[in-house]
């Protein structure tokens, strides 16, 4: 067919450029459920533990919303529980970045225009980047297969585990190739793709935390409904697969009926006039970012209150419970030491907001929309510090958020609201500067290194690594030391070290100041 035309060009082009992201997604994700196995493996040794740590697990509800129903007791069973849903996620939100990254992007930054002026068919842009996207989730699906197989997993378990993950992967590409249709702009296109994942994650939430059936209208709780280790229903996978099969068509025929670089979703005319916020530098970085903040606000808020719903019957699982926190004492020291491990890791999302809002001036400056301001009284750091400044302030805003949520519904649920609000906002809080080390670092590539940008993302995941199974896999102290949140107080457990909160924020303001460096002396666009 003439409209695909070009389809293998333009795909070996997408693994060009996504010759280092693309491993790092499918190896980051692999490693994330399989170090969970292991971690399974090292904590409860025997079918007993296991067994003793699942009934626990059965009887929470607050742990069956977040995680799922637990089907098994066995390593694969547990595997299956705890990042089933969570694996769905990220292959979804691989998925979902990579789809907007290979067409809507394209269409916006005028790329795909110098290429359909070649001999390439209006419908092989979308072509090469299904075919990207869809090889990008059988690696996912195949290297979880193998590594459960590898760490001694059953075969069937596994090979339900890895289909899973990446057709829940597949359905999302899906959905993203449809507002890609529908959207003018990339972060449009993501952004309704993105609400959609949310959707999907908050229905098997509410459903999992009754009798399961609100579920079942939830792609990401058909991953979880196939009770992988756990007598696999192999047909539930035909869902993702219908739903790929059906949207993949309705998004070719979308192209077809639209202009190129334009929506189906017409953007509306602005005001006349501009609102008084826009006449300086930060008015206009408040008004670029606001979207973004308010997104992650909204999804880590309603996390935070329920890690803080959930934290007063962590003491419930006595033994087990104990030695995944070390053994460190009574009940208000396993909440205690729960909270300070959960802010970690909600440290480590807002670092990976830094790094998308700070990079937001590298896509103003590849969109050609700086350089016209630049054209103004405007210098290079007065146009560039606002952008700092929102995503600083946004940073924390978001975790006095989390710590918030989840020191409300804690508190409620204890009797204590007054004492464990401000308790928890401090515990998240002084995740703050680890954080900005993640801002710094985006700043410091975007001054001297604008193409290598995706840099901070990999350095991003592999926080993200050591931060979840790092001690579990047993890495050496040097590689754990390397993640600035490995260094942050661990308050309320441990009294608070003024020291290492001075050291991160030296750090992060020397890698600004290497970003201001480099900002100045390059020339605008390039490399």
């Amino acid at each position: 067919m003439k409209t695909l035309t070009g389809t293998g060009a333009l795909w070996r082009l997408a693994l060009r450029r996504d010759r280092v992201r693309l491993p790092a997604w499918v190896l980051g994700i692999t490693l994330m459920v399989v170090g969970t196995a292991s971690s399974f493996e090292g904590l409860f040794p025997t079918a007993e533990q296991r067994a003793d740590f699942a009934a626990g697990v059965v009887r929470n509800t607050g742990f069956r919303a977040l995680y799922g129903p637990l089907y098994d007791s066995s390593v694969g069973g547990l595997t299956a529980w705890r990042i089933g849903a969570a694996g769905a996620v990220y292959a979804a939100l691989m998925s979902l970045l990579l789809m907007v990254r290979h067409t809507r992007s394209e269409e916006e930054t005028g790329r795909f225009e110098l290429l359909g002026a070649t001999v390439v068919g209006r419908h092989a842009g979308l072509a090469a980047a299904f075919i990207h996207v869809g090889l990008a989730n059988v690696g996912v699906a195949l290297f979880i297969t193998l590594g459960f197989i590898a760490s001694g997993l059953p075969a069937a378990g596994a090979l339900a585990f890895g289909a899973a993950l990446g057709l829940s992967g597949c359905a999302f590409a899906a959905v993203t190739a449809i507002t890609a249709q529908l959207a003018t702009t990339g972060r449009a296109a993501g952004g309704l793709a993105g609400a959609f994942l949310g959707g999907a994650y908050v229905v098997r939430i509410i459903g999992d935390s009754g009798d399961g059936t609100l579920s079942w209208f939830s792609p990401i709780g058909w991953a979880v409904k196939t009770q992988m280790f756990a007598d696999e229903r192999w047909w539930v996978l035909s869902l993702p697969i219908a739903v790929t099969l059906v949207m993949v068509p309705v998004a070719f025929v979308l192209v077809s009926r639209r202009d190129l670089g334009g929506g189906l979703l017409a953007d509306k005319p602005g005001p006349s006039r501009a609102s008084p916020q826009l006449r300086g530098p930060l008015g206009l970085a408040w008004h670029l970012q606001r979207g973004l903040l308010s997104g992650w606000v909204f999804g880590l808020v309603g996390a935070g209150a329920a890690v803080g719903a959930i934290a007063k019957d962590v003491g419930d699982f006595g033994e087990q419970i104990g030695d995944i926190l070390r053994n460190l004492g009574n009940n208000e020291i396993l909440v205690d030491a729960y909270f300070s491990g959960i802010m970690s890791l909600f440290a480590l999302a807002s670092g990976g907001y830094l790094i998308q809002a700070v990079l937001r001036l590298r896509a103003e400056e590849t969109a050609m929309r700086a350089e016209p301001l630049l054209a103004s009284p405007v210098s290079r750091w007065g146009w560039a510090w606002p952008h700092l400044l929102v995503a600083a302030a946004g940073a924390t805003v978001l975790l006095a958020a989390v710590g918030f949520a989840a020191g409300l519904t804690h508190g409620l649920r204890v009797g204590d609201v007054g004492g464990q609000v401000p308790k928890l906002m401090a515990t998240a809080l002084l995740q703050l500067p680890a954080a900005l080390t993640l801002g710094g670092l985006a700043f410091a590539l975007t001054g001297i290194l604008p193409r290598f940008t995706a840099i901070a993302w990999a350095l991003f995941a592999a926080f993200v690594l050591v931060g979840y199974v790092g001690e579990l896999l047993n890495l050496p102290e040097i590689a754990l030391d390397v993640s600035p949140f490995r260094h942050t107080p661990r308050f309320p457990v441990t009294d608070i070290s003024v020291t290492p909160l001075i050291i991160l924020g030296a750090v992060a303001s020397a890698l600004g100041w290497l970003g201001y460096v480099g900002l100045r002396r390059r020339d605008i666009l390039s490399g």
